[in-house]
């Protein structure tokens, strides 16, 4: 059965609780969020402050925040990675407001993460105050979406409905792609790993045989081609046509135009490789659209690692004021 929208919430099947009391159901009249996360997940790390303020925000008009570890499972043992995971959250998050869950056994994952077609983290479940799912999606939306369940307006929308239908479309074509892709990350891990990069660009062309549209393989043969194998001719051109495919269509919107202009502005790698003219020229593009789309004001906790090489773009052009104007509108 899909879990969607006006899907009653299922179960919490968790036994160990890192922080928080115990939360063995949902209390009628209260709103939860349910958010499956990891410690090795950058975007996770990113949202935690977000939910932090939003807990605070809005505990008093019933708001419960729930964080649900699911995926701490590289650690050697149940009670390796739990003690790893307790040791994560007192370094990292010292003004938690909220519970954690610690679940080894992956029976959250399969009672929420896939009938509801989602397919990575950070993912937030909201369980309105009548124990049904009112949103599914990332914590990103969080903001925009939780004042209108709180005062009872979310499910009833034409924009609730339009974008959960759009949301299973999307988690069904992923899961798709997924049967298609597997047996080539199969490869392509290994070979990275190995740095074996002519291996990695096999396997990657073997990908993009398959699905020429598939934009992380894309992403990553133009990695391998510019950065591992310094093939200006060939990963340069793939890189300019990269820039206008997600500008022009708007792939998963800004997040992989970031992704894209890290390829160009990424601080912790060494550009001096590529050419200074056409490296500027398309910092330039996805840089302006990114500001255009999803100016930096507010969700700043969220927006502060994707705006890492934009910050890189301008501080390397030599725009310091727009480095610190951007700095400070996140920050504030």
């Amino acid at each position: 059965m899909v879990l969607q929208m006006e899907s009653p919430a299922p179960s919490i099947q968790v036994e160990n609780w890192l922080r928080g009391e115990p939360l063995t159901n949902f209390q009628p009249g209260k709103v939860y969020v349910v958010e499956f996360w990891a410690t090795w997940c950058g975007p996770c790390v990113a949202a935690m402050p977000h939910l932090v303020q939003l807990q605070k925000e809005y505990k008093d008009s019933g708001l419960e925040v729930v964080g649900v570890a699911a995926d701490e499972d590289d650690a050697p043992g149940a009670v390796a990675a739990q003690t790893r995971l307790d040791a994560w959250l007192t370094g990292k998050c010292s003004n938690l407001n909220f519970r954690i869950a610690f679940d080894y056994t992956g029976e959250m994952k399969k009672l929420w993460m896939e009938p509801s077609f989602s397919l990575g983290i950070p993912t937030s479940f909201v369980v309105d105050r009548d124990g049904h799912i009112a949103f599914i999606g990332h914590p990103m939306h969080l903001a925009q979406i939780l004042p209108k369940v709180l005062n009872g307006s979310w499910r009833t929308s034409d924009e609730a409905k339009a974008a959960d239908k759009e949301r299973i479309a999307s988690g069904q074509r992923k899961a798709r792609e997924l049967t298609l892709t597997k047996p080539i990350y199969a490869k392509l891990r290994p070979a990275m790993g190995a740095e074996d990069w002519t291996a990695a660009l096999s396997a990657v062309e073997e990908g993009l045989a398959l699905m020429p549209d598939n934009m992380e393989f894309r992403r990553t043969h133009v990695n391998l081609l510019l950065h591992k194998l310094r093939d200006m001719r060939a990963g340069l051109p793939l890189l300019q046509q990269l820039v206008e495919d997600v500008i022009d269509k708007k792939f998963e919107a800004v997040a992989w135009m970031v992704m894209v202009l890290n390829e160009l502005f990424d601080p912790k790698m060494d550009n001096s490789h590529l050419p200074h003219a056409e490296r500027f020229a398309m910092g330039d593009k996805l840089s302006e659209q990114i500001l255009t789309l999803n100016p930096p004001q507010g969700d700043g906790p969220l927006k502060f690692l994707w705006y890492v090489p934009l910050a890189q773009y301008y501080y390397e052009s030599g725009n310091k004021d727009r480095v610190d104007r951007g700095v400070t509108e996140i920050a504030g």
